[in-house]
């Protein structure tokens, strides 16, 4: 906090004991405008060292924050994965139900996971074209050759 001067002191603009005559005789009082600016001064420093004491406790709460985080993720993969078996364990055995026979019921499994395999390939290769940026790429071919164009039509009119 501010220290204001030894304990007991109510008010700043107060003169410590024995300061009274001696002070108000050897040099003018500062005016009070300056006392507030000092407090004003006084007063952002401490704000400031607050702000920054809170943002580096909030620093150190996102850094733990990060590696709960990717914990987190990483549990919530292995769930994931295992919801599937299990999903996959279900299906597995009502097709085994429905068919009568484990290798019917798996033999439809093995195709349903070979259509979406296929179907995740596709939807990959897809979004691996997205990330070519075609459009773009095709923008700035169809630019540079408008500037080659233009470029040999301007050094051919200056060669004549």
């Amino acid at each position: 906090m501010l220290d204001d001067g030894p304990p007991g002191r109510q008010d700043v603009n107060e003169p410590m004991p024995g300061e009274g005559a001696a002070a108000g005789s050897a040099k003018a009082a500062s005016p009070s405008w300056l006392d507030d600016l000092r407090r004003l001064g006084a007063g952002l420093k401490e704000l400031f060292s607050a702000q920054l004491a809170l943002l580096s406790a909030e620093l150190g709460l996102a850094r733990a924050g990060i590696v709960m985080m990717l914990f987190m993720g990483l549990a919530a993969i292995v769930f994931a994965v295992a919801l599937g078996f299990t999903l996959l364990a279900l299906a597995g055995w009502g097709l085994a139900q429905w068919f009568g026979s484990w290798a019917w019921a798996l033999t439809a499994l093995a195709a349903l996971q070979l259509l979406l395999l296929v179907g995740a390939i596709l939807v990959f290769r897809r979004a691996m074209h997205w990330l070519t940026l075609p459009a773009t790429r095709a923008e700035f071919a169809i630019l540079a050759r408008e500037a080659s164009r233009q470029g040999k039509a301007e050094s051919e009119q200056k060669g004549e």
